[in-house]
């Protein structure tokens, strides 16, 4: 049976996204939720993997901590103020649509 993708939105990301996720049934955490807002960035990566989520994230630390060989569930990053809230519900609902988990672990997609 095929997998799906769960996402796990870092600090910066508009709780409109998470709604608006979850509104079309997309598991969803947040990092306010599973209360890790003063964590470190590697923190929130291993919460992620160890929970199997891709992190969302405009915070350019975790591209360095992907570039650094870092072990992860997969990141999907936008640049800040680059798309619209849903323009960027959209692009993640086609991104847990098309992909298994297993095709984006190690990845990171630009959206």
């Amino acid at each position: 049976m095929p997998q799906t993708i769960r996402f796990h939105l870092d600090e910066n990301v508009d709780p409109a996204i998470s709604r608006g996720l979850r509104l079309r049934a997309i598991d969803v955490t947040t990092t306010p939720e599973v209360n890790l807002l003063t964590t470190s960035d590697q923190e929130q990566l291993d919460f992620a993997l160890s929970e199997n989520r891709v992190i969302f994230t405009q915070d350019r630390d975790f591209l360095r901590l992907h570039e650094s060989g870092a072990n992860h569930a997969g990141i999907v990053y936008y640049a800040k103020s680059s798309r619209s809230i849903g323009g960027i519900i959209r692009s993640l609902t086609l991104i847990w649509e098309v992909l298994e988990p297993e095709e984006i672990r190690g990845r990171v997609e630009f959206i």
